[in-house]
């Protein structure tokens, strides 16, 4: 009798724990949504009941409209694109047979040299900015897009990340295919590249993600309209001598963020399987 009342006592706890864990994840959720709510019902009502919200307030879409039309957000929209394309570009094509060496190549040193690569993830680029403004200005370099890609153009993160991803790939696949006669770059396209591939746009997604939102490095190295991404340019929209209009400043920002949330929206399981199987990988 005494342990069946224990078996159900210790049932009733884990039951309590868990009801706790969800109703802590659901309280997350709703505050990390409400600022996104309160951005979306600013940016498609009028100024006048941003304030005062009510349930039967006009809606307008004339915020985005004023906002497109007073800045040049298509300018800002297309330099963030190519400058997110350069990036996303070089660090595949630098990062991923470093990646390979590491997983599956054996030479002196190896595991030395990967933890050095380690270390740069403890480096903050801020720590960087200085020097390497020096440098960009030595190159003449300062207010373009190449200026602003250059000191991001390899990634300790992405060589981790599809080191991972790589050594998660049997090895008798890669000895079939050393006895098929692939080399080495070979193998890394037509066998680890596409097995890897829920890493890859896993991988993406986080480097679109944080070089679209990126600020203080294209702050510091661009002086004109030409060359600015887009959270410079929202930026400069925002401080106004007018004073601050929070539905076209909401509009204006969800019109920034929308290519971010859309492809989330659509990658968000290949972004979830692929750090599982990194955490597999170990």
């Amino acid at each position: 009798m005494s342990a069946t009342r224990l078996t159900l006592s210790h049932t009733d706890t884990v039951g309590f724990g868990r009801g706790l864990e969800i109703a802590g994840a659901w309280l997350l959720g709703i505050l990390w949504i409400l600022p996104l709510v309160w951005a979306v019902w600013s940016a498609v009502h009028p100024a006048a009941t941003t304030a005062q919200p009510g349930l039967f307030a006009p809606l307008t879409l004339h915020n985005f409209v004023t906002a497109w039309n007073t800045a040049p957000f298509g300018r800002y929209m297309t330099n963030t694109v190519l400058l997110v394309s350069m990036v996303l570009t070089a660090q595949f094509v630098l990062c991923t047979p470093a990646a390979f060496a590491f997983a599956r190549l054996n030479f002196p040193g190896r595991d030395t040299l990967f933890a050095l690569v380690l270390i740069q993830l403890m480096v903050s680029p801020e720590i960087l900015m200085v020097k390497n403004y020096q440098t960009i200005g030595g190159l003449g370099l300062v207010d373009s897009l190449t200026g602003i890609a250059l000191p991001y153009l390899g990634s300790a993160f992405g060589i981790f990340l599809l080191r991972q991803a790589f050594r998660t790939v049997p090895q008798e696949l890669d000895d079939a295919a050393k006895l098929a006669g692939l080399g080495v770059l070979r193998r890394i396209w037509h066998l680890y590249a596409p097995l890897a591939r829920p890493t890859y746009i896993a991988y993406g997604l986080v480097l679109v993600s944080f070089h679209w939102n990126n600020f203080l490095w294209p702050l510091v190295i661009t002086n004109s309209v030409s060359t600015r991404p887009i959270t410079v340019g929202l930026a400069m929209f925002s401080t106004t001598d007018q004073g601050t209009d929070w539905s076209i400043i909401t509009a204006a920002t969800l019109l920034s963020t929308a290519p971010l949330v859309v492809a989330f929206l659509l990658f968000q399981r290949q972004f979830l399987q692929s750090f599982m199987r990194a955490r597999a990988g170990g």
